[in-house]
C-alpha cells in the first residue's frame, strides 16, 4: 500500500511538472508585446507601442529601422499566414498538407508567377528606397525566424522555419493578381455554353448595359492647389488563403460633409479565413508617418492614411486574361501554329514535393500566349491546347514601386503617378486628402483587341487575328478628380466609356453601386457617424424591382394560402437583410429554384459552375424583366414550351415547399438568422478536434449578397447561406477628426491563436461597431505595452 501511495505521489508530481512545462511552453509561443529585444542592423533604437487591439505603433528615427521592426512584429503575429501564402503562389502547399493539395500546387506553379517574379527581381533598381526598405522588412522577418518561437501550426504539421526572400514578396503580388482574375472561371464556361447550345443562348447571357444602369462616371477636373471554370472552381474550394472578391469605397468631398472636410470609406471584400487578411500598423519617423494595412509579406500598405491624405482600393474587375486555342503541328507536338509559321513550345520542368508521399514531376508547355492549361489541369476534356495569356506575367512588374509611391505621396500628383505604375491586378484606387481633393483612378494596363473579337470566349491562337492591337496610356483609363457631384465611389460595377467604348470585364451588378449613390445623393451634411452607419447598410436597391417583375408574372389562383402569405411578404419587402427579416430567406431560396428551373435543363453539368459566377449575379434582374427568352422553355418536357409564368410559378412553389420542410410550416419562423451564418476558418480547423480552437465562429450575422454590407455566400441546394466572403475591414477616415478615424477587422489583429488579439474584434465586427485608428502620440505612448528594439551593431 505504501508503494502505491509513493507511486501516486510521484505520478501527481510528474503531472504537475508536465503541466508547468506545458504552461511555460505555451507562454513562450505567444507574441512578445512588451520588453526589450535585440535587432541587428538598426541604426538607432525603435519603440513599438501596442494599443488595446494589438496594433503596433512603431516610432523610429528612420524608415529603414521602422521597416525592419515592422517585419519582426508582423512575423510574430502572422508567420503562419506568411508561410501559407508564399507557398501557395509557388506551388508548395503539398509540402504542408499532403496529396490533397497536389492539384492546387500544379495549377499555381504553372501560371508563371515564379518565373515572372524572377525576371522582375533581376531588373530591379537595387539603389531605390522601395528596394532598400523591402529588404529591411524581409530582414526583420528573418530575424524573427532566427530568434523567435515557431507558431503552434508549425509543430502540428511538422514544419521547420525557413527564411524569406524577395521572391516570396513578389509571389504574394502574383497570387493577389490571380485572385482578381475572373476569366479562369468564366471564359471556359461561356465557350462551353456556346459550343453546346449555340450563339442564341450565349447572346442572352451577355448582359447589355442600358441607359439606366449605374455606371462609375469619368470626370477629370483641376486638382486643388491647397496642398477553365470547373477545375478552377474546385481549386478555389481548397485554397487555405483568402481570395479577393470585390469591394466598396466612396470618398465624400468637403462640400457634402457637415464639418467641411473629406471623408473616405473603404471595405475591400475578401474571402473570410483565419487569420483575417490585413495586418494594421502605424509607423512614425521624424520625416514620415502612415497608418496602414499590409497583406502578409508586403512591406508597404495597400490601404493607408495619415494627417494629409488617405487611400483605399476596390477591385476594378477588368478582363486581363485571354485564353487561346493553339494548333499543334501534326508532325511535331512540340510545335504550334502561328500566322508566321510554326514555333516551338518552351518546356519547363516542375517538381512538387509532397508530405508523406513521393514528389510529383511534370512539364509545362508555354506558347507565345502563355502556359498551356492542359498541362496543369488534369480534367480538361478538350484535346486542343488551351493557352492562358495573362497581363500580369507579360508586362514589366512595378507593383513594389507603386505600393511604395502610394504610401509615400506628398500630393495628389505624386499619388496619381504611383497608381499609374500598376499593370495588374486591376484596382480602383480611391483617394481623399486634407486639401479637399477627392479622386478615383482605375489602375491597370488596359488594351484593345480587334472589334470583332469576343474576349469572353476562348480565342483562336493560330490565326493571328485575335491578338492585342494596342495598349492604352494611363490617361485613357477611367478616372475622376474633384467631380461636380462632390464624391467618387466604386462598387466593382462597370465604369462608363473607356476609349469610347465599354471596357470588357467581369463587373458585379449595379446593386451596391445604386444603393451607394442613393445614400450619397440624399444629403450634403455627412458626418463620420453617418458613414459608419452607411458602410453597414443591409438594404438592396435592386431586389424590390426584381420581386416586382416576379409578381407581375403570376396569378394568385395558382397558389395555396401559405404560398400567398410568402408572396405577400415579398411584395412588402424593402430589400433589407436584417437578422429578424423573413423575406431574405424566401427570396434567396426562390432565386435558387428560379435558376435551376430556368437554366439547368439546358446547361446540364455546367450549371454548377454558372450558378455562382458574377455572370449569374449580373443577369438575374435582366432575365426577370424579360417576357420572352429562349431560356424559359424547359427542354426536358416534350410537346410543351414553358413560359415565364410557368417557370416563375413553379419556382415559387418549389421554394415554399422546400422551406416548409426545412424550417417548418409557420412562415413567421423563417427568419434570416437561422440560415445565414459566418465562420472564419483556419486550415487547422479542418481537423474536427481543433475546429473550436482555431476557427472563429460560427455566428448568426445580418447582411447579404450585393448589399453594402456585402456578406456573400454560395447558392446551392442546402438552403443554408454560409458566408464565404465579406468586408475584410471597414475603414472610415475623417479629415475633420483625423486622430479618431475608425476601423474594424473581422476577427482580430493577430494570427497567433495564443494571442488575446486573435479574435477580440469579432463580436464588434458582427454588430457593425468600430475601433479607433490612433495617430495621437500622447495617447499612443500612454499604453502600458511597449516593445523596445535595440541594435546589436
Amino acid at each position: 500500500m505504501r508503494i502505491v501511495k509513493k507511486l501516486l505521489k510521484y505520478l501527481v508530481l510528474l503531472i504537475v511538472l508536465i503541466g508547468i512545462a506545458l504552461y511555460f511552453f505555451v507562454q513562450h509561443l505567444k507574441p512578445t508585446y512588451s520588453g526589450e529585444l535585440n535587432l541587428t542592423s538598426l541604426s538607432d533604437k525603435v519603440e513599438v507601442y501596442y494599443d488595446d487591439y494589438g496594433v503596433p505603433h512603431i516610432y523610429a528615427e528612420n524608415e529603414l529601422d521602422a521597416r525592419r521592426a515592422l517585419g519582426y512584429v508582423h512575423a510574430q503575429d502572422r508567420l503562419w499566414q506568411m508561410e501559407v501564402i508564399r507557398r501557395l503562389a509557388a506551388g508548395r502547399l503539398s509540402e504542408l498538407f499532403g496529396e490533397k493539395l497536389i492539384r492546387t500546387d500544379k495549377f499555381f506553379s504553372g501560371l508563371g508567377i515564379e518565373e515572372a517574379s524572377a525576371k522582375t527581381i533581376a531588373n530591379l533598381n537595387k539603389d531605390s528606397e522601395a528596394y532598400k526598405q523591402t529588404m529591411a522588412y524581409i530582414d526583420g522577418i528573418n530575424q524573427f525566424i532566427k530568434n523567435g518561437p515557431k507558431p503552434i501550426e508549425f509543430y502540428l504539421v511538422g514544419l521547420d522555419k525557413e527564411e524569406y526572400t524577395l521572391n516570396d514578396v513578389y509571389n504574394v503580388f502574383g497570387y493577389m493578381a490571380f485572385s482578381f482574375a475572373i476569366a479562369h472561371k468564366t471564359d471556359p464556361l461561356l465557350t462551353e455554353i456556346k459550343g453546346k447550345l449555340g450563339a442564341d443562348y450565349l447572346k442572352e447571357l451577355n448582359i447589355p448595359i442600358t441607359e439606366n444602369s449605374t455606371l462609375i462616371k469619368n470626370e477629370v477636373n483641376p486638382i486643388l492647389e491647397k496642398g477553365l471554370a470547373n477545375a478552377v472552381n474546385d481549386i478555389y474550394e481548397n485554397l487555405p488563403i483568402s481570395p479577393f472578391i470585390g469591394s466598396n469605397s466612396w470618398v465624400i468631398g468637403a462640400e457634402k460633409t457637415k464639418n467641411g472636410k473629406v471623408i473616405l470609406a473603404n471595405d475591400p471584400h475578401i474571402g473570410f479565413s483565419q487569420p483575417s487578411v490585413w495586418y494594421e500598423s502605424h509607423i512614425k519617423t521624424p520625416n514620415y508617418e502612415l497608418y496602414g494595412y499590409n497583406l502578409a509579406l508586403t512591406p508597404f500598405p495597400l490601404l493607408g492614411h495619415n494627417r494629409t491624405y488617405g487611400y483605399g482600393i476596390t477591385m476594378f474587375e477588368n478582363d486581363d486574361v485571354d485564353f487561346y486555342y493553339e494548333e499543334n503541328n501534326p508532325q511535331n507536338e512540340n510545335e504550334y501554329k502561328t500566322a508566321d509559321g510554326f514555333e516551338t513550345y518552351q518546356v519547363i520542368d516542375k517538381e512538387i514535393k509532397v508530405k508523406d508521399a513521393e514528389s510529383v514531376k511534370y512539364q509545362i508547355k508555354v506558347s507565345r500566349h502563355g502556359p498551356l492549361m492542359n498541362g496543369i489541369i488534369e480534367h480538361i476534356t478538350d484535346e486542343r491546347p488551351i493557352a492562358m495569356d495573362w497581363i500580369y506575367t507579360k508586362l514589366n512588374n512595378k507593383l513594389l514601386d507603386a505600393c511604395y509611391g502610394m504610401s509615400h505621396s506628398i500630393s495628389l500628383y505624386d499619388f496619381k503617378a504611383a497608381a499609374a505604375l500598376i499593370h495588374a491586378p486591376g484596382l480602383n484606387i480611391m483617394y481623399g486628402d486634407a486639401d479637399d481633393n477627392v479622386a478615383w483612378f482605375a489602375a491597370a494596363k488596359l488594351y484593345k483587341l480587334n472589334d470583332s473579337v469576343n474576349p469572353k470566349v476562348i480565342l483562336n491562337g493560330a490565326s493571328g487575328t485575335n491578338e492585342k492591337v494596342e495598349y492604352l496610356d494611363f490617361s485613357q483609363n477611367p478616372q475622376a478628380i474633384n467631380p461636380k457631384s462632390n464624391y467618387v465611389y466604386s462598387a466593382n460595377n462597370q465604369p462608363d466609356s473607356i476609349d469610347g467604348r465599354l471596357y470588357p470585364g467581369y463587373y458585379l451588378p449595379e446593386d451596391r453601386a445604386k444603393r451607394i449613390v442613393q445614400l450619397l445623393e440624399a444629403k450634403n451634411d455627412f458626418t463620420k457617424e453617418d458613414v459608419m452607419v452607411m458602410i453597414n447598410d443591409v438594404t438592396s436597391a435592386v431586389t424590390p424591382s426584381i420581386v416586382e417583375n416576379v409578381l407581375t408574372s403570376i396569378k394568385a389562383d395558382d397558389f395555396n394560402d401559405n404560398e400567398k402569405k410568402a408572396i405577400q411578404i415579398l411584395q412588402n419587402w424593402d430589400g433589407n437583410y436584417k437578422l429578424e427579416s423573413i423575406a431574405p430567406t424566401i427570396y434567396n431560396r426562390f432565386i435558387y429554384t428560379f435558376l435551376v428551373n430556368t437554366f439547368k435543363d439546358e446547361m446540364g453539368s455546367s450549371f454548377n459552375q454558372f450558378i455562382n459566377t458574377r455572370l449569374q449575379k449580373r443577369m438575374n434582374a435582366f432575365q426577370m424583366a424579360k417576357d420572352n427568352s429562349i431560356w424559359w422553355d424547359d427542354i426536358t418536357t416534350k410537346g410543351k414550351v414553358e413560359t415565364k409564368q410557368n417557370i416563375i410559378t413553379k419556382s415559387i412553389k418549389d421554394a415554399i415547399s422546400f422551406l416548409e420542410n426545412q424550417l417548418g410550416k409557420s412562415i413567421d419562423e423563417w427568419t434570416w438568422n437561422k440560415v445565414h451564418t459566418v465562420e472564419h476558418k483556419h486550415p487547422m480547423g479542418e481537423i474536427a478536434a481543433l475546429r473550436s480552437y482555431f476557427n472563429v465562429g460560427p455566428f448568426e450575422i445580418n447582411g447579404g449578397s450585393e448589399v453594402i454590407n456585402n456578406l456573400g455566400f454560395k447558392l446551392d441546394s442546402t438552403g443554408y447561406y454560409q458566408v464565404t466572403f465579406g468586408p475584410s475591414t471597414r475603414r472610415v477616415v475623417d479629415f475633420s477628426d483625423i486622430e479618431n478615424s475608425m476601423s474594424i477587422l473581422p476577427t482580430g489583429q493577430s494570427g497567433n491563436v495564443l494571442s488575446k488579439h486573435y479574435k477580440d474584434q469579432a463580436e464588434k465586427y458582427n454588430k457593425g461597431e468600430f475601433v479607433p485608428m490612433l495617430l495621437n502620440e500622447k495617447v499612443i505612448k500612454g499604453f502600458k505595452r511597449k516593445l523596445e528594439f535595440k541594435s546589436t551593431n
